[in-house]
């Protein structure tokens, strides 16, 4: 399944975060692991946040997920199920039959 991952990293945790060497290669190592579709870095109500797009097989996975970005980031994570436009098209034809 489809996931949207939202990790919004409060402003001490960020200013800490973006002066650590190993930040990027963080970053880098969890979009690899979970083998991101995307990752896009904003902000959302002030805080840096993080949000990547990944298949997850399974809900046991969502610790896997969450956990390097509860305890790397101090980060407050929200996963989200998603789909795109061809998942959207096959949802709707099965429900007009």
């Amino acid at each position: 399944m489809r996931v949207l991952v939202r990790a919004m990293i409060p402003t001490t945790a960020g200013n800490k975060m973006v002066k650590d060497p190993n930040f990027l290669k963080s970053i880098e190592d969890y979009t690899k692991k979970f083998n991101c579709e995307a990752s896009y870095f904003t902000e959302v109500n002030g805080n840096r946040t993080m949000v990547f797009v990944l298949d997850l097989p399974s809900q046991d996975m969502i610790p896997a997920v969450a956990e390097p970005l509860f305890q790397g980031f101090d980060a407050n994570v929200e996963i989200h199920p998603a789909m795109n436009l061809n998942d959207l098209k096959k949802a709707i034809s099965s429900m007009q039959g």
